[in-house]
């Protein structure tokens, strides 16, 4: 097989290039999936007992199967979490991938885990968190969550042999991340939901928690507040949150994964007071920090915490902790044992960018939520569902039905003009329909909301 290795070179110079050429430009359109045997027609039988060779796998690829794919970074692409990667984090994820590097522990990895520590040390600096507390990359939030949630329950088991025996419970808004419920269902506990799909306030949390009976008190261990919902950008009350949390002695986690980035623009870091409290905290850099997919990132106030809970044993792995191979362990602070150095492409698009140019970018989106939102106020046929929040707006087209909204999705998408898909809020005791702007890409201009806006006409 290496007798193809120039071949592989040349090629892996072409894919840069394309890939390069196409990030944030709008000239390409930005993609859309086709059916399963709509490609099989297309591209045939690819993987055979003699091999199709490289150089017509990569026409293959190139001519139809890229093109069924949404580019997540496309500067019209404003639907769910979209992502930007820089090109510096683009291309040193290359390096990670031809780099072979098992970035579990310090004795294998040392040089990728330090480089991770770096881009992970200025990310810990943004949240305010007192010395000592540090964090490892996961392969997004949903395993930050989950790791988070497994280190507080494990907290919460070791105060009290009863606790062992106990189902956990949590509390967290209706608003929160779906990936909290789903990770519920993996550690096996309860989550009760608050009834607010806006701002989770200290008291709200406070009444929630005197209706308890005494045995979901004895039950309850963690509350999950959340920095930045997906749905709105909605930063809940963390100060109020994190005073309930310290005077019940209960696990406060900050779910950041979307919002987190928002820490490093000095206009909004104001919003997040008191998330220095938390006890672990999840962002993920493949959001709002410019960096490729995959690449979460859990931070613990109390690492050790998080090592008695994750640390795993086998006489196979005595090795990697004996005093010959000190340096830190990511594997032990998270579910994965097996890893990837996913956060070296943050790390080089930091050391090549730098902090500010950061600074900038998210500063960036925030803008353009404002943007688009005087837009929206200045539209005859549109208006604001509520005050866009971070880089999230929710608006309405007057008169719209929630087929309208779907049907209006599909044609710009089928066009590969735009995607921007509806989403649900709650009004009172009923959901409306209604569209959703998030802002992640830089490179998307006030030109190109106007044109999504007026689409809608």
């Amino acid at each position: 097989m290496h007798k193809i290795d120039i071949d592989l070179v040349e090629m892996t110079m072409d894919v840069m290039k394309y890939t390069i050429d196409r990030i944030s430009h709008t000239k390409q359109k930005i993609g859309k999936p086709k059916r399963e045997e709509e490609l099989k027609a297309l591209v045939g039988e690819t993987v055979t007992s003699e091999g199709i060779g490289g150089e017509y796998a990569f026409k293959l690829w190139r001519k139809h199967l890229a093109k069924a794919n949404v580019q997540v970074d496309h500067p019209r692409n404003l639907a769910f979490v979209p992502a930007s990667p820089t090109r510096a984090a683009i291309m040193f994820d290359l390096v990670t991938s031809v780099s072979s590097i098992h970035g579990a522990y310090w004795m294998e990895g040392a040089g990728g885990i330090f480089c991770e520590n770096e881009a992970m040390r200025w990310i810990v600096s943004l949240t305010g968190l007192p010395e000592g507390a540090f964090g490892v990359f996961t392969s997004g939030g949903t395993a930050a969550n989950l790791s988070a949630i497994v280190a507080g329950r494990e907290y919460w088991r070791s105060l009290d042999e009863q606790n062992k025996v106990e189902k956990g419970l949590i509390i967290t808004s209706i608003g929160a991340h779906s990936s909290i419920k789903a990770m519920a269902k993996v550690v096996d506990v309860d989550v009760l939901l608050v009834d607010t799909e806006d701002v989770l306030e200290g008291n709200a949390l406070k009444s929630t928690i005197a209706k308890l009976t005494q045995h979901q008190r004895q039950r309850l261990f963690a509350v999950v507040a959340t920095g930045g919902t997906t749905n709105a950008g909605i930063i809940d009350d963390l100060s109020g949150i994190a005073e309930v949390c310290k005077k019940e002695q209960l696990w406060f986690h900050v779910d950041a994964a979307y919002g987190g980035g928002a820490l490093a623009a000095d206009s909004v870091r104001h919003l997040f007071n008191g998330i220095e409290h938390a006890d672990s905290i999840t962002i993920d850099p493949h959001k709002w920090m410019f960096s490729p997919y995959d690449c979460g990132a859990v931070i613990y106030k109390n690492p050790e915490l998080a090592k008695r809970a994750h640390s795993q044993q086998g006489s196979y792995l005595d090795i990697f902790k004996d005093e010959g191979a000190h340096g830190f362990n990511p594997t032990d602070y998270q579910i994965q044992l097996t890893r990837r150095v996913r956060g070296l492409p943050l790390w080089f698009s930091l050391a090549t960018n730098g902090t500010d140019r950061y600074k900038a970018a998210v500063e960036r989106g925030l803008e353009l939520a404002q943007i688009a939102g005087r837009m929206i106020e200045n539209s005859e046929h549109l208006e604001l569902v509520r005050a866009p929040s971070l880089s999230c707006v929710l608006f309405r087209r007057k008169g719209w039905l929630p087929v309208n909204y779907t049907n209006w999705t599909y044609e710009n998408h089928k066009k590969g003009f735009a995607l921007v898909t509806p989403t649900k809020w709650k009004q009172g005791e009923h959901f409306e329909t209604v569209s959703r702007f998030c802002f992640i890409n830089p490179d998307t201009t006030e030109s190109d909301i106007q044109l999504i806006l007026d689409s809608m006409v």
